[in-house]
C-alpha cells in the first residue's frame, strides 16, 4: 500500500516521499471507503522536476484512489481464496469470520469493505502490526504442534 501511494504522489504531483511518510498517509487519511469527515494533510517531499523540497496537500480520496486497483486485487484474492477452501474451514469462516493481521489492517474500514462484499464477519487483530511475529514465535515454541500442522497440510 505504502509503494502504491508513493507512486500516486510521484505521478500526480511530481513529489518523491519516502516509505514512512507513505505509511503515515495510510494511517492518518487513508481508507477503503468514503469517510464520513473528509481529511487532509500536509505532505514534504522533494519536486522531481526542480530538486527541491515541496510541500502539497493531500486529501483522503486522493488516498483511496492511490489503493483503489490494490484494495480491488485484495477483495478478488479474498474472493478466490474462499471458493477454493474446503468445505470444512468455509464453515469455520462463517462462524468465527475473517481476521485482518498486518499494516493492511489498520487502514480505515478495510474490514467494513470486506464485511460488506463477502457477507462474512470481519474483525482486526488485536495487535495486528505484530500478530504475525508473535504468533510464529509461539508455533516455534511448540514445535511439536508446527510438526504435527505441517505433516497435515502436506497430507491435505
Amino acid at each position: 500500500m505504502d509503494e502504491a501511494i508513493m507512486t500516486y504522489v510521484k505521478r500526480k504531483y511530481n513529489l518523491l516521499i519516502g516509505e514512512r511518510t507513505a505509511e503515515q498517509i495510510k494511517i492518518e487519511i487513508g481508507s477503503a471507503f468514503p469517510l464520513d469527515k473528509p481529511l487532509t494533510m500536509e505532505i514534504k517531499g522533494r519536486n522531481l522536476i526542480e530538486g527541491v523540497p515541496k510541500t502539497i496537500i493531500l486529501n483522503d480520496s486522493e488516498v483511496r484512489e492511490a489503493l483503489s486497483e490494490l484494495v480491488s486485487t485484495l477483495m478478488n484474492a479474498i474472493r478466490v481464496g474462499l471458493e477454493r477452501i474446503p468445505p470444512e474451514l468455509s464453515a469455520d469462516i462463517s462462524d468465527r469470520g475473517i481476521v485482518l493481521t498486518g499494516g493492511g489492517a489498520i487502514l480505515k474500514d478495510l474490514d467494513r469493505r470486506i464485511r460488506e462484499e463477502t457477507e462474512l464477519p470481519v474483525s482486526i487483530a488485536d495487535d495486528p502490526l505484530c500478530c504475525v511475529v508473535l504468533g510464529t514465535g509461539k508455533m516455534l515454541d511448540d514445535f511439536k504442534l508446527l510438526r504435527k500442522l505441517s505433516i497435515e497440510s502436506m497430507a491435505a
